[in-house]
């Protein structure tokens, strides 16, 4: 009797362990919404997940990306099938992924019970939608074309101009997107196109089946067939990256590059599983019926331009989800760059959110046109996952960067959002002149970075680990991408020349000054480094911007005293004193 009560009290115990488990499994905020409405959206993630640094083994871009789309797909069709038939007899909408092991799902707390009390489930998460503060346009300029010949500031900050000189601009390369859309046609981005009138099979992808935002109208609609940008924002990004217009409007870092696109975002609004559908799409992209996926048309870089912050209900579990993503995709061979985020006003610790986050990003803040760190521009290090990861990578031109929207328009948006396309960019102009780079991402992160250019930050504050003179830091990474110094690396065969520099060349005025000097050039000086000292030696700003015969620096800052200020490239060294009085 003792022995029989005994059993009947361990199994008790045992049956409230399992019961209190599967409750444990179910994030507090997919409970707080169960409680609040009949049907709402959740992520199951699953037990079983695939390891695919395995992948890194390969030698191919194809190899890596064939080798982890067949691991992923094995383990989701072995591993789902039970629970998709669940799903389905619940009459629950619900979509399966690969990329990791998980279920989009919506359905009822009944479903949701059951789906928790499955072994094969590890964790079932919330899918927020979420509403991303994307830049506003700073002025527009529809009518007045650059020159011929001529191009935006970003893309001679960063050296691409000299590649183009070798006719390395990009072609071979695939660039891919994920944002609000695109408009394929406009005259700076429709040649660059994979796609055309007729064919938008495995170029094109709309991750957007329903409303998200609350906004009444959308203009694109859901699930469309051919791209479409509800904002402005997408078609931007992507001008920085491949536009040009054959007109002047030389606004893209690799304009012979071809590129494909995900809509990931309706109105600027999105959720971890909008996101999450695009990073599939791009590991093996599919024809406009979701259908026939083929991962040796994945692009070589991805540019993602947008945030998952928990003050928009993303938390620990979707971090994790979208990490393992963004992981897969990488080792896929995949180059995948994240804006680091506007909220650099705020501070140390503001590269928070995914994407930007993880170590498989490559994060970048925003520079201006004199090469100092945008205050907007988010810094680290990473707290939000407990990592403290040192972010961001690196720093590429974010302020005022032109480039094209909708309606053959052409207008300049200021935020990190700009400065991770030139990144991207910069990467396919890279690839371009060394094939062998394709699928490396490893080392094209390694280039960029040992290359980088050190830049000026205002603040002081060293946010953690090291001061702002030291490379790399919280502030702007290893520096600001310079692909002159990684094509001495990687093409020396190629003699890339850098203008002179005179002493009868550099003319500075007013000297002695108060607050400003304006700096004049017979000839460009684009290519070459500016460094003020104190009169003791102490270098206090070091920078590369982009001259062509005029050139103002604000020196307002400085206390009274004598400076001097040195421009130097490979030929020549010019050292000029003044004097703030």
């Amino acid at each position: 009797m003792k022995f029989s009560i005994y059993i009947l009290i361990l199994l008790l115990s045992t049956n409230l362990k399992a019961q209190k488990y599967w409750q444990e499994k179910i994030d507090p905020e997919v409970w707080a919404e169960a409680s609040q409405k009949s049907d709402f959206e959740f992520f199951v993630l699953l037990n079983e997940q695939v390891n695919t640094n395995a992948s890194k083994k390969l030698t191919t871009k194809e190899a890596k990306a064939l080798f982890v789309f067949n691991q992923l797909q094995r383990i989701a069709n072995e591993t789902q099938g039970e629970l998709l038939q669940i799903i389905i007899q619940h009459q629950a909408d619900y979509r399966p992924f690969f990329i990791v092991n998980g279920i989009w799902v919506k359905g009822n707390v009944t479903l949701l019970e059951v789906l928790a009390k499955r072994s094969e489930v590890l964790v079932i998460g919330p899918n927020p939608h979420i509403k991303n503060d994307l830049p506003q346009a700073e002025h527009e300029n529809t009518t007045a074309f650059r020159s011929p010949n001529s191009f935006e500031w970003g893309i001679g900050m960063i050296r691409a101009n000299l590649l183009w000189d070798y006719n390395i601009k990009g072609s071979g390369v695939v660039v891919g997107g994920q944002d609000t859309g695109y408009e394929w046609f406009h005259p700076a981005l429709k040649k660059q196109y994979m796609g055309d009138t007729l064919d938008h099979n495995y170029h094109w992808h709309d991750a957007i089946h329903g409303k998200l935002s609350p906004d009444s109208i959308n203009i694109c609609g859901f699930d469309v067939k051919y791209p479409c940008d509800d904002g402005s924002h997408g078609t931007h990004t992507m001008g920085i990256m491949v536009g040009d217009d054959d007109l002047g409007n030389q606004i893209g870092v690799a304009p012979d590059s071809r590129w494909i696109g995900c809509r990931n975002m309706e109105n600027g609004w999105g959720s971890p599983s909008t996101y999450i559908e695009c990073f599939e799409w791009f590991l093996a992209p599919t024809d406009t019926n979701n259908l026939n996926p083929d991962p040796t048309l994945s692009p070589h870089v991805i540019a993602n331009s947008w945030g998952c912050p928990a003050v928009e209900g993303c938390n620990i579990t979707n971090f994790h989800v979208m990490q393992l993503a963004i992981e897969n995709l990488k080792n896929a061979g995949t180059f995948i760059t994240v804006s680091a985020g506007n909220d650099g006003w705020a501070g140390c610790n503001t590269i928070m959110n995914p994407a930007s986050i993880y170590e498989a990003s490559f994060s970048v803040g925003a520079t201006d046109i004199l090469d100092t760190l945008a205050n907007f521009s988010s810094r680290g290090n990473v707290t939000s996952d407990s990592s403290l990861r040192m972010k961001p990578n690196v720093v590429a031109p974010g302020v005022s960067v032109r480039s094209c929207i909708p309606g053959n328009q052409y207008v300049s948006y200021s935020g990190t959002s700009m400065a991770g396309p030139h990144v991207a960019g910069a990467v396919a102009l890279l690839i371009s002149a060394s094939p062998d780079l394709a699928g490396n991402v490893d080392s094209l992160e390694t280039l960029l970075e040992m290359t980088a250019d050190t830049v000026y930050t205002y603040r002081d504050d060293t946010c953690g680990l090291t001061d702002q003179l030291i490379f790399p830091n919280n502030m702007v990474g290893f520096g600001r991408v310079n692909l002159l110094k990684v094509m001495e690396i990687i093409r020396p065969d190629l003699s890339i020349n850098i203008t002179s520099i005179s002493s009868n060349n550099i003319q500075i005025f007013p000297n002695p000054f108060s607050d400003a000097i304006q700096i004049t050039t017979m000839h460009p000086m684009e290519n070459c480094t500016i460094t003020l000292t104190s009169s003791l030696g102490q270098v206090i700003r070091q920078f590369d911007p982009v001259l062509v015969k005029n050139f103002n620096l604000d020196l307002g800052y400085l206390p009274v005293g004598v400076y001097f200020i040195t421009f130097e490239n490979k030929n020549e060294k010019v050292v000029s004193k003044i004097v703030k009085q």
